[in-house]
């Protein structure tokens, strides 16, 4: 089956596609669920000055905001509706997963299927309004203290600004929510994942442009941004090959009769990711990090205490600590999400009623032992090169002052949507030639009769 798998998936070709007609809505519909998110990042928070948000964000854009605003897609920026972005829902994702691995109730939720899974869900949504609530709220106060050379960020400031202000963030959040469900459900791809893709992919060609237009001007040399896009395209590379590395266990079936016919016997294998977490330590690691930054850039001024201006600048993009955080933060998620991804003594088990082995191992606890070191260590690998890929391009942007921030948590997120979107794509495609096939049979048969 898995061969015929492979034959179908490699003669997938430009006719197959013309004919899946399920799969060209699927694709219109996410497209068309990326251009609503894309012109909502234009329309503007009411009583917000445009001019003075645009200086602002400039003198922050080496910073964790500027990371922020290219999440966004550059509504921070522009401070519009989306400005929060998808970010509270990621936030309150990672609090409800932390849950319920500690508490009984909700992983009792998670072993429901479907219905505790909804439970779940729903549960992340209403967190999702009480950190987006905050989170707008604290952005509200911190606008109205804002201010440049054209003057303050807030026209009118004062409570109609405040409600405003938090409904519309809110309401703008919650919207992403329910376009990132949708996409999922009715489109390609991951639609949170999707979201923030195309917030990323929405800036490349502005910081492109911009780096090409210092290395004509000479600011910066030509030999640089040469090196720069080689380094680019190398990393790119090693994500590419890094994201589809896996181990594969060995798995045997033992031979057994039924009746005068010999079933069984069969060897196949069981692949684990060496990247099992895939993108979502990286978005994690940055949401926790945006969360008390943001208010500490906020509550910035000449009245702020100076432990909390030093936290504030040492939480800077290319510091030591913000560096230290967010390895730290990465490697905790990596280890977390392979966790809760992949249950060793459950699999051992279902491994065991299936009538599956793996030679030379015992079934049952020593099967589970055996997954779980096999685990930890590609966890371990995986970890290491989420660090060493996001935390690279800060020394470059730190010492070589690269004039935009496009680091390895943006390389990664790319790679990693794309590579599971044409993979969803494909599926389809062999979905649909599978039924091709089955209706053509049902047709020989009926023409034989």
């Amino acid at each position: 089956m898995a061969s015929m798998a492979e034959q179908l998936a490699a003669n997938i070709n430009i006719s197959a596609f013309s004919k899946a007609t399920e799969l060209k809505k699927r694709i219109w519909f996410t497209l068309g669920a990326l251009i609503i998110y894309r012109l909502g990042t234009y329309i503007p928070v009411p009583g917000v000055d445009a001019t003075v948000m645009a200086q602002l964000l400039a003198k922050h854009q080496g910073g964790i905001l500027g990371m922020f605003d290219m999440f966004s897609g550059g509504a921070l920026g522009r401070m519009t509706i989306f400005a929060l972005n998808i970010m509270p829902y990621i936030s309150a994702s990672i609090i409800i997963q932390l849950m319920s691995s500690a508490m009984p109730s909700l992983e009792a939720l998670k072993k429901e299927g479907e219905q505790g899974r909804k439970k779940l869900n729903q549960y992340t949504r209403y967190l999702t309004v009480f950190i987006a609530l905050f989170q707008a709220y604290g952005i509200a106060i911190g606008l109205e203290s804002m201010k440049s050379a054209a003057g303050f960020a807030v026209t009118n400031p004062g409570i109609f600004f405040l409600l405003t202000c938090v409904i519309t963030l809110v309401g703008g959040t919650m919207f992403l929510m329910w376009l990132g469900e949708q996409i999922t459900a009715r489109g390609v791809g991951n639609g949170i994942s999707l979201i923030i893709f195309a917030g990323i992919v929405a800036n490349l060609p502005t910081a492109l442009a911009s780096l090409f237009q210092l290395g004509y001007t000479g600011a910066l040399s030509p030999f640089f941004v040469v090196a720069f896009l080689v380094l680019a395209a190398i990393t790119i590379a090693f994500i590419v090959f890094m994201e589809q590395a896996q181990r594969r266990v060995v798995i045997q079936y033992p031979k057994r009769q039924v009746g005068q016919r010999m079933y069984g016997g069969d060897s196949t294998h069981m692949p684990l990711k060496v990247n099992t977490a895939g993108v979502i330590p990286p978005i994690f690691a940055s949401s926790v990090l945006l969360i008390p930054v943001t208010i500490a850039g906020f509550l910035s001024s000449d009245s702020t205490p100076g432990w909390l201006a030093y936290l504030g600048q040492e939480f800077g993009q290319g510091h030591l600590l913000y560096m230290i955080f967010y390895a730290a933060m990465i490697v905790f998620f990596s280890y977390f999400y392979a966790a809760v991804s992949f249950n060793p003594k459950e699999t051992a088990d279902n491994l065991r009623k299936q009538g599956g082995f793996i030679p030379g191992i015992r079934p049952g606890a020593n099967t589970a032992t055996y997954f779980d070191n096999i685990l930890t260590r590609l966890t371990t690998i995986g970890a290491l090169y989420l660090v060493v890929v996001c935390l690279l391009p800060q020394f470059l942007i730190n010492h070589y002052n690269v004039p935009f921030y496009f680091g390895g948590t943006s390389l990664i997120i790319i790679v990693s949507v794309t590579i599971d979107t044409v993979t969803q794509v494909q599926s389809h495609l062999v979905a649909h030639q599978y039924q091709g096939l089955l209706r053509k049979s049902r047709l020989v048969k009926g023409k034989k009769r």
